[in-house]
């Protein structure tokens, strides 16, 4: 069995090089594999290729015994691995800006936000002062800690609710990975129009329209497929709008508005594929639950938020 470890340096060395250090993870070496080199336990523990390139160019990035070491060298039971994540220059390019920021959750590894509906993930041409990019780097700008924007669970400009930043390149890589391998559980609420069943699935290929760069389309022809479950929690008849709660198996680009959309109950404020404004003002859909094992200790993490006042409707 190898688990973390502590020993590698005194409190005095580990505080001298937080000074400057970002991430410290020591492994205490109890059962290696026979012939197991360093490099074939940090793959094991789903450390990148690029990750494992950086801990080689950076000087005492991988220490075993105290002492620097090549990712060929052997394990042996007793041997402590230190590892030493240095990510001294953040994210250029993208200005501090004293933007909301909520907080929902932080540690050394990662940071959960529930970000504000109208607030873009990424920089663009049309955005270059208003996004959850701008507002982490004034967060950590006050924290006076070098940051790298690394955005996991993107959504929309007007989606709000729970999304994953995290703070270093190896739970950045880690994170990624349990994303692409579905993981990562994600929930939605939304708003739509009409009266859907209590329950139902939408599985149905998802492309990009023909003749644009920003739409999405069901299409059997060309489509990679997609599939949604959704569940109705309560029903306004006189509005006919429905609050629902939505389960992604698949994560395609503008999923669930397409998918509802070709169901027949549309989210209501969607400018791309239900123009109707009377009662909100952007597409209502929340981010409303998160639940993942944390890329370093693998502990189990869930999250929640409430719906925002706008979507409070029915």
């Amino acid at each position: 069995m190898t688990g973390p470890c502590s020993l590698c340096f005194s409190q005095r060395d580990i505080c001298a090089i937080l000074a400057y250090m970002k991430r410290i993870l020591n492994y205490r070496i109890t059962e290696p594999k026979e012939g197991q080199t360093v490099l074939s336990f940090l793959k094991d523990r789903g450390y990148s290729r690029n990750v494992i390139i950086h801990l080689k160019k950076t000087p005492e990035g991988l220490l075993k015994n105290g002492a620097w070491c090549y990712v060929s060298e052997t394990l042996a039971p007793g041997d402590c691995l230190c590892v030493i994540l240095d990510e001294q220059e953040g994210s250029k390019g993208i200005l501090p800006v004293p933007l909301p920021f909520p907080v929902v959750y932080e540690d050394e590894d990662l940071l959960v936000v529930n970000k504000p509906a109208g607030m873009p993930i990424h920089p663009s041409v049309n955005n270059h002062y208003n996004t959850l990019a701008n507002a982490a780097m004034y967060y950590f700008s006050q924290k006076g800690e070098p940051f790298v924007y690394r955005c996991v669970n993107r959504l929309d400009r007007d989606t709000s609710g729970l999304t994953v930043l995290a703070k270093n390149m190896l739970a950045g890589a880690l994170l990624a990975s349990h994303s692409g391998m579905k993981e990562i559980q994600r929930e939605y609420m939304a708003l739509v129009q009409g009266k859907p069943p209590k329950e139902g699935i939408v599985d149905a290929p998802i492309a990009r329209l023909e003749n644009s760069c920003i739409q999405r389309c069901v299409d059997y022809e060309r489509g990679e497929r997609a599939v949604t479950r959704y569940f109705r929690i309560r029903y306004d008849k006189d509005r006919d709008l429905s609050l629902i709660r939505l389960r992604l198996e698949t994560g395609r680009t503008h999923q669930i508005r397409v998918h509802m959309k070709y169901a027949g109950f549309p989210l209501i404020g969607d400018f791309l594929y239900n123009p109707e404004y009377t009662y909100i003002k952007r597409q209502a859909l929340h981010s409303s639950h998160l639940s993942f094992a944390h890329p370093i200790t693998g502990k189990f993490l869930q999250f929640d938020a409430s719906l925002p006042p706008d979507m409070r409707i029915i």
